[in-house]
This record gives C-alpha cells, sequence and structure tokens, in this order.
C-alpha cells in the first residue's frame, strides 16, 4: 500500500493546499465555472437587451479559427512564461542556498498567473468542443467569444507582470528582504499566539521515569509544527501531561519515540491517533511554519555567497544585518515551552532553543567560511556588539565567547601592521557591553 494510501484525509488535504497546485486549480475551476455557464444554459437573444444584441456575431461558429489561434497562442505564451521560471530558478540555485528556490517557484503571485494561464485554455477548448449554437442564441455565444478574448488579452497583462515579478525576485536584496520579512511576520505570529496566560516558559525539568509512556512516530519526515491547543485537551482528556521530545523542524525516524506521556493508565490506540493526527509533517523547511528556519536560511544563503565560486562578502554582511535584526528580536522575547489549564496545570511541554545555541547555529558557520575575509569578521563582531546592548546575563556570556572567537580569528588572520591598526581602531568603536581586548594581542 502506499504511503498516500495511509495518510488520512485531513492529512492530504494540508497536503493539497499547501502544494504549487492549489491556487491554480482554483483559479481553473473559476474559468470552467464560466465555461459551462456559457455552454450549458443559453439565453435566447429576445430576453437580452437591446445593447448586447448589437454585439452578437452574424456566425459564432466561424469563429472556430479565431479560438484556435487564441488557444495557440496562450499555449505558447505558458509554455515560454515557465521556461523562463526554470532559467530563473536554474541561476538562483546557483547564487543562492537550493532552500529558496522552491519558495521562489511556488510564490502565490506566481500559482494565480499560472492559474489564469490555464484557466483561459480550458475556457477556450470549452467553446472549441461545442462549436454550433442555434440562430437565436448567437447572441449568449458571442458574448462568450467576447470573453475569452478578454481573458487572453489579460494574461498578457499577467504576462508582463510576471516578468517583471520574475526578474526581480532573484535580485539579492528582494531574496534577502524577502526572507527577512517572511521570518519575521512568522515571529510576531509565534508572539501573538503566546500573549494567553496559558502559555508559559517553565524551566526544564527532567521527566518522571515512572507513570510515563512513550508514543512512536507513525511515519518518517520533518516535524516542523503541531496543534498545541488540541494537544492540550487531549492532555485534560485523559489527565495526563504530553511531553514533546523532538525540537520543531527535526527530522524524525518512523518508530521513533517522540511523545512521553506523563499519567497513571496507558492510552488506548484511538487517543494515540488523534495525537499523531496533530502533528504537522513536510517535506522541507517552512518559515510559516517554524521561524528559525528563515534564520537559518539567511546564514545559508551567507556561507553560498563566501564560497570561492561566488565571493561575494556583501551579500553575506546583508545577510548579517538581517540576522542582527532578528536576533535582537528573539532576544526580547522567551519563547514559551508549556502549554497549561485554566487552573496553572501543566497540559502539553516541548523543548525550545536556546539564545546562545542559537547564536551559535547561526554565527559559527559564517565565523568559519569567513574566517579570512577580514570585512565578515569585523560585520559579526559588530553584530554581537549590538546584541549585547539588548541581552541579559545569561546571553550576554554567550556573546562574550563568540566576541572572543571572533577577536582571536581576527587576531590570527591579520598579521601585517596596517591590518592590526585597522582592527584594533574597530574593536572598541561603538556601543558595547562586552569586554573587548584594547588592541590584537592583548586578549
Amino acid at each position: 500500500m502506499s504511503m498516500t494510501q495511509l495518510l488520512h484525509p485531513v492529512e492530504l488535504f494540508k497536503r493539497f493546499t499547501t502544494s504549487i497546485a492549489y491556487l491554480p486549480t482554483l483559479a481553473a475551476l473559476a474559468y470552467v465555472s464560466l465555461g459551462l455557464l456559457a455552454l450549458l444554459p443559453p439565453v435566447a437573444d429576445d430576453v437580452l437587451p437591446l445593447t448586447l444584441r448589437r454585439l452578437s456575431l452574424s456566425s459564432p461558429s466561424d469563429t472556430q479559427s479565431l479560438l484556435a489561434a487564441l488557444l495557440g497562442g496562450m499555449i505558447s505564451l505558458m509554455v515560454f512564461s515557465f521556461s523562463m521560471v526554470m532559467s530563473v530558478l536554474s541561476q538562483a540555485g546557483g547564487n543562492f542556498s537550493h532552500k529558496l528556490v522552491f519558495g521562489l517557484i511556488s510564490e502565490r503571485r506566481h500559482q494565480w498567473v499560472l492559474g489564469h494561464y490555464l484557466g483561459t485554455i480550458l475556457f477556450i477548448l470549452m467553446l472549441l468542443i461545442v462549436p454550433t449554437v442555434a440562430d437565436d442564441e448567437a447572441t449568449w455565444r458571442s458574448l462568450a467569444i467576447y470573453a475569452a478574448c478578454a481573458m487572453v488579452t489579460h494574461c498578457l497583462a499577467l504576462f508582463v507582470f510576471f516578468i517583471h515579478n520574475a526578474s526581480q525576485s532573484i535580485q539579492v536584496d528582494a531574496v534577502i528582504s524577502n526572507l527577512h520579512e517572511a521570518t519575521l511576520d512568522s515571529m510576531n505570529r509565534a508572539k501573538a499566539r503566546e500573549q494567553s496566560p496559558r502559555w508559559r516558559f517553565v524551566p526544564a525539568s527532567a521527566v518522571p521515569l515512572r507513570r510515563c509512556h512513550e508514543i512512536h512516530a507513525t511515519r518518517a519526515g520533518y516535524l516542523q509544527n503541531a496543534d498545541l491547543e488540541k494537544l492540550g485537551r487531549l492532555a485534560g482528556r485523559i489527565g495526563g501531561v504530553i511531553h514533546l521530545t523532538f525540537r520543531f523542524g527535526d527530522y524524525v525516524v518512523e518508530g521513533l519515540p517522540i511523545i512521553i506521556l506523563e499519567c497513571e493508565d496507558a492510552p488506548n490506540e484511538e487517543w494515540c491517533q488523534a495525537v499523531c493526527e496533530t502533528m504537522t509533517y513536510l517535506s522541507g523547511e517552512s518559515i510559516d511554519e517554524h521561524f528559525v528556519h528563515g534564520m537559518t536560511q539567511l546564514m545559508e544563503v551567507a556561507i553560498k555567497a563566501l564560497s570561492p565560486g561566488i565571493n561575494d562578502p556583501g551579500t553575506a554582511r546583508l545577510c548579517l544585518h538581517r540576522l542582527t535584526d532578528l536576533l535582537g528580536q528573539y532576544q526580547t522575547w522567551q519563547p514559551a515551552n508549556t502549554l497549561v489549564d485554566d487552573d496553572g496545570r501543566r497540559l502539553v511541554t516541548w523543548p525550545v532553543e536556546r539564545f546562545d545555541s542559537l547564536l551559535h547555529r547561526l554565527f559559527v558557520p559564517l565565523l568559519h567560511y569567513g574566517a579570512e575575509d577580514q570585512s565578515t569578521l569585523l560585520g559579526l563582531l559588530k553584530a554581537i556588539k549590538s546584541l549585547s546592548l539588548l541581552a541579559n546575563e545569561a546571553q550576554l556570556a554567550g556573546l562574550q565567547a563568540m566576541a572572543d572567537r571572533i577577536v582571536e580569528a581576527l587576531d590570527g588572520h591579520s598579521r601585517h601592521p596596517m591590518d592590526r591598526a585597522f582592527i584594533t581602531e574597530r574593536l572598541q568603536r561603538g556601543q558595547h557591553r562586552l569586554s573587548l581586548p584594547a588592541s590584537l594581542g592583548d586578549a
């Protein structure tokens, strides 16, 4: 039995609504409905206004050649448009992280353009399939032919928009700005959701070994998120506490224990199935589901820019500026890791990443790949200085450790006296709360 057959209908619907085919399908169905309206209930000429009857063609059946020409033009337009998309994606895959390629092609604006193209083709095909029309119903069919011409004209305008949007979407500034905006929106949605007093941060404690039952993953994949509210209701139903053992975004293997249920009695199979249905599996990373993916993708774009094949440290610094802003937003917010009921009793717990761990994941790769580029190292140091102004004591310790590594890299790769003088001048420049040496070699 295939995986698709095993999936729950709700899961199949979620997959469809998040796929590239969702919006084009909706648009195509709308055009098919217009085609059925033009063909199935023809309206007699004598019930239409005189103004519309004057627009009637003498013989709508003789317009087959016009419709065929429109159909051929639309197919050529669609083929040309999306061959250009493949070229754009090939260039984007070479210049940026390959994770961005799917995001570029799945943009909703591109999907709507594809849907209008497909819908127009289907509408014209329906008119070609039923060429004959009664003499007293010529006006209704004539209006449908005029509508087909208007649809093609509309698609020509969309083609111009599509070329402009596709060419702009792979510009460095546009890619980085879109990633930053999408990540910030996802983070703000998470913040808004956790405004309720039921969402709390509780220091992690060991799960008791007694009275615990494991729930295993029913499939392999990237576990991007879970319906925590529904999990809370399920936990309250049996009077237990659900402990998620994975971090959102992790890849889990089928059969791996992903949940520990703290409860007196073992749950039944129906309850376990309901718990598994709350999990959101995706084939890749989704910024909408988990904002940290946006930060890691910015880091990967910066690393790609630092590669010898591209050698563009300016792009790396642009990504670093956006990462600094996102980390600053993250510093001032403590993500919740516990959902409680109205009486304050725990229902669901899940692990969240510490700030120093996230900082290490994002900055150490940049430090490694940009170790020989002075501008990248100074950009990292400037970012750490800015973040230190917003840090609490625990965060400041992690920032100080990272600053020490950056200064060590600057000292090790800057041997010329001119370079060392240039760096020394910038060690104490700007406001910060770090303990930095007065000059290289003093650390």
